[in-house]
């Protein structure tokens, strides 16, 4: 499945009125779906789609709602409720019970309910909302893939700066890759947001600290416009709650284009890719180090890393992170080392290099492990953490013992 993303634009303030009552039409089903579950013992699948009907014959509003798009939202709900399903069977500590919905964005439409031009710049909504024609502003990839490929979803989507539409294509994205032969061993981290075996070290541009002065300054404009029981919501209000979102909006936009960027990057450049999976959900637990986290990004990071992979046809692989950064790359001795130490100093061999390229180092091994490949590396030490030499004084040489055959199906 292929999704692409357009703006909707030159709608009237009805039009988009209409759109935020069919979200609102969706949302209520979706949570009528999840109390009807809740209330009655054995409820599958095949009962929130009678559900559907038997809500569009007792509410106005929910007839207006095409009939795709109310099973496209029971559908909604049945995917929170078997993912509960799985996590019970699976005996996870979090079960993720499902829960109602407050503030849904979006509305969600099969084969039906719409209608795009020939020319596909606009997109008429033909359900009883009376949405009208909106124009479809895109890019000229989504352009060819709309005439082109055959769309099976049409979903709204109510962002900070306007509505979107995102269609999804009923196809596999497969493209041919370029194969080098190199590998790579990647360290996550704060300092450096990507560290390699050959100490190649990538900056994060911190997206979320440069906008902490905008933030707060929006955030403070907002809190004065509205006091709980003293002073209500005013159109000024939803203004600065509008012109606040917007700023959040730009920095998550930000994440994503680095973190494809990069991955795209990666992936391009190397035909093994290893990296460390972090338990993300457990480090921000740590107070002091939970914002820069979040705004890190990793998991968004390793996710393009994996898409990246399937289409180019590369090995990206997800190890342990545990003892990476404690355990020596050139003899394997342990060394207990706090988060305030950067470098790696074994007492066993005498090796003295950066902590993050030690890590990398290990995380490549235990990568090549896994695919079945020896991979060796030689670590020169030196007396000093730090010298003339080299970024941070550390020399590392890597060898692969054998050439990567891609065409023999290493891959």
């Amino acid at each position: 499945m292929i999704a692409r993303e357009a703006k909707l634009l030159n709608g009237t303030k009805e039009q988009y009125q209409a759109l935020d009552d069919a979200i609102r039409a969706a949302q209520f089903i979706r949570n009528k779906a999840v109390r009807y579950w809740m209330d009655n013992q054995g409820v599958g699948k095949a009962d929130l789609y009678k559900l559907c009907k038997d809500l569009a014959a007792e509410f106005d509003f929910a007839l207006k709602l095409n009939s795709a798009a109310r099973q496209a939202s029971a559908e909604r709900a049945w995917a929170a409720i078997s993912s509960f399903y799985k996590r019970c069977k699976k005996q996870q500590k979090k079960k993720g019970y499902p829960k109602f919905k407050k503030h849904c964005r979006s509305v969600e439409y099969k084969v039906s309910g719409w209608k795009l031009s020939d020319d596909c710049k606009i997109i008429t909504f033909t359900d009883g909302f009376k949405i009208g024609s909106l124009s479809v502003f895109c890019n000229s990839s989504t352009r060819e893939d709309l005439h082109q490929l055959k769309i099976n979803r049409v979903r709204v989507v109510r962002k900070a700066d306007g509505y979107y539409a995102q269609f999804c294509f009923d196809a596999d994205r497969k493209e041919e890759g370029v194969y080098t032969g190199n590998v790579v061993g990647l360290d996550l981290g704060l300092k450096y947001f990507t560290k390699d075996q050959n100490d190649n070290a990538v900056i994060y541009p911190q997206f979320l600290r440069k906008s902490e002065r905008r933030l707060k300054k929006a955030q403070k404009r907002l809190s004065k416009k509205f006091v709980l029981g003293k002073k209500p919501q005013s159109i000024n209000y939803h203004k600065s709650r509008k012109r606040l979102g917007r700023v959040h909006l730009k920095i998550t936009r930000q994440r994503k284009d680095w973190a494809i960027k990069q991955a795209r990057c990666v992936v391009h450049s190397n035909d093994v890719i290893v990296y460390e999976d972090l338990k993300i959900a457990n480090m921000v637990k740590n107070h002091h180090l939970a914002k820069s986290i979040s705004d890190a990004s990793w998991y968004q990071f390793t996710q393009w890393l994996e898409y990246y992979g399937k289409i180019w046809d590369k090995a990206v692989v997800a190890v342990s992170p545990n003892y990476t950064s404690q355990d020596c790359s050139h003899c394997g001795y342990r060394v207990k080392k706090s988060l305030s130490t950067r470098t790696h100093s074994c007492s066993n061999c005498g090796v003295k290099i950066c902590r993050d390229t030690n890590a990398a180092i290990n995380i490549l091994n235990s990568g090549m492990k896994i695919l079945g490949v020896k991979w060796q590396n030689s670590t020169s030490g030196q007396e000093e953490s730090a010298s003339k030499d080299g970024k941070h004084g550390e020399k590392t040489t890597n060898t692969i013992d054998g050439k990567l055959d891609i065409a023999s199906g290493f891959l």
